[in-house]
C-alpha cells in the first residue's frame, strides 16, 4: 500500500473508532512500528489527529463563539445559502437550524410566504419586520455559545407538524461518525427534526468534511441533500451516489 493511501486509511480507522494504539495500527496495516510512527506524526502535524499515551485519537472540535464562527468563510457560506434557499417555495413549512451558515438563508427567504420553525434567536429577531412570515420558536434552555434554544421540553410540538424541509448545520461530518454537533443541548432537537422532516438538507462548507464533533445526531444516509462550496473527495461522492444523496455544490 502506498504511503498516502495508508495514511488516509489510518485516519479513517481512527475516525471510526475514535482512538487507536500504535500496536493496533501496526497489526492492522502490517507495517513496522517506525512506519506507523511516521504516518501518525504526519497526521498529527496536519492537525487531523492528536497524540495520546501509546497511540492517537480524534480531535473533537470545540464549539467556537457564535461571532467567531459567523465571521469565518463568509464567501463560501454565501454560495451555500443562496443555493439552499432556491429549494424553498411559497407555502413551505421548513426548519432552519441555529448554525451560522443556515441562518444566513434568511436574506434569500424574507420575501417568501412560508412557515419557519427555528431555535435560532438571531433568525427570530431578523424576522420581526416581516409580517408575512410565520415564525414558530422552539423554546428551551438558552445556549449563549450558539445564540439558540436547546434541550426543549416540548418536542411533541414538532411531532404535531409536518415539516417539509429541514436545513441543518453541523460541526463536522464523516463517513464513519455521520453528522456531528458540538452542543449537547441541541442534539436531541436535531435528532427529532431529522426524523420528522420530509427532506433534510445539510449545509456544510469544505472545512467540515472528515471532522468530528462531540455528538452524532444522525447518519449521513439520513440526509437527502448535502450543499457545500467545494466538491468533496471521491469517497463522499461514492457514498452519496450509493445512498441516494443529492450532492450540490453552490457557486
Amino acid at each position: 500500500m502506498i504511503k498516502e493511501k495508508r495514511i488516509k486509511k489510518i485516519q479513517e480507522y481512527v475516525l471510526e473508532y475514535h482512538s487507536a494504539s500504535l500496536d493496533e495500527l501496526v497489526n492492522i496495516f502490517d507495517v513496522s512500528k517506525n512506519t506507523i510512527r511516521r504516518d501518525v506524526q504526519e497526521l498529527v502535524d496536519r492537525g487531523e489527529l492528536k497524540k495520546v499515551y501509546g497511540g492517537v485519537s480524534v480531535i473533537h472540535k470545540k464549539l467556537e463563539s457564535f461571532q467567531d464562527r459567523k465571521r469565518r468563510n463568509q464567501e463560501q457560506k454565501g454560495s451555500i445559502v443562496k443555493k439552499a434557499a432556491s429549494y424553498v417555495e411559497n407555502g413551505d413549512i421548513i426548519f432552519i437550524d441555529s448554525g451560522t451558515t443556515t441562518i444566513e438563508m434568511f436574506e434569500y427567504l424574507k420575501e417568501k410566504h412560508i412557515t419557519i420553525f427555528t431555535n435560532s434567536i438571531d433568525l427570530i429577531i431578523r424576522a420581526f419586520p416581516y409580517e408575512h412570515l410565520n415564525i414558530i420558536s422552539i423554546g428551551g434552555m438558552l445556549d449563549p455559545k450558539t445564540n439558540s434554544f436547546g434541550n426543549p421540553r416540548n418536542l411533541d410540538l414538532l411531532r404535531d407538524y409536518n415539516i417539509k424541509k429541514a436545513f441543518m448545520a453541523s460541526t463536522g461530518i464523516s463517513l464513519s461518525n455521520g453528522v456531528t454537533n458540538a452542543s449537547p443541548l441541541e442534539s436531541e432537537l436535531k435528532k427529532t427534526i431529522v426524523s420528522r422532516s420530509r427532506e433534510v438538507y445539510l449545509l456544510v462548507d469544505h472545512d467540515k468534511f472528515d471532522k468530528c464533533g462531540l455528538m452524532t445526531y444522525c447518519s449521513l444516509s439520513e440526509i437527502d441533500y448535502i450543499i457545500t462550496d467545494t466538491t468533496p473527495n471521491e469517497s463522499y461522492q461514492k457514498y452519496a451516489s450509493e445512498n441516494g444523496i443529492h450532492l450540490i455544490v453552490g457557486h
